[in-house]
């Protein structure tokens, strides 16, 4: 699923969901389809879940994108996705979060995986299904209010796999 960038076409890097890396591999592949651009979707550890073992090959990656490339990430990897977007400047300019739990007090609750940074600089959009069986829908509204920037997108249907939505999910 993996594949190299050429740096002819925009590349959509998609960040995987916690063990989701075959689920979430046709979710990749038809977001990439639909605007057009080149997969990157780097494989995140199954067994190590901390947020560093996950942060750094997303720093790697990040590091090789440029303004016009875009991110995706889905579920626990845009939980990390978000915490690396504050460490610093990056030159990617926008970032769609897919089913992002909160790890909040008002969420999940465990601390490590919660959102306490400043709020990236990248265009960020909240995207969650109403029906989502996975992530529960209230914590879009929770994400919302840590990420006051964000674009706030709720789908009616989809899951948390987003089956009826990819070809409108990445226009706004």
């Amino acid at each position: 699923m993996v594949q190299a960038r050429s740096g002819a076409r925009t590349t959509l890097m998609f960040l995987h969901g916690a063990g989701g890396f075959e689920e979430d591999g046709t979710l990749a592949t038809r977001l990439a389809k639909s605007i057009d651009a080149e997969l990157l979707m780097p494989r995140m550890s199954d067994e190590d879940m901390s947020v560093e073992s996950w942060a750094a090959p997303i720093r790697h990656e990040l590091a090789d994108l440029g303004h016009d490339d875009l991110v995706v990430a889905h579920s626990f990897g845009a939980s990390i996705l978000v915490k690396v977007l504050a460490e610093r400047v990056w030159q990617v300019r926008r970032a769609h979060l897919l089913a992002m739990p909160n790890w909040g007090q008002d969420g999940w609750e465990v601390e490590e995986y919660d959102f306490d940074g400043p709020e990236p600089p990248q265009s960020l959009t909240l995207h969650h299904c109403r029906d989502d069986a996975v992530v529960p829908f209230a914590h879009l509204a929770l994400n919302a209010r840590t990420l006051p920037g964000a674009r706030v997108e709720a789908h009616s249907t989809g899951g948390h796999q987003f089956e009826d939505e990819v070809p409108d999910l990445l226009g706004s």
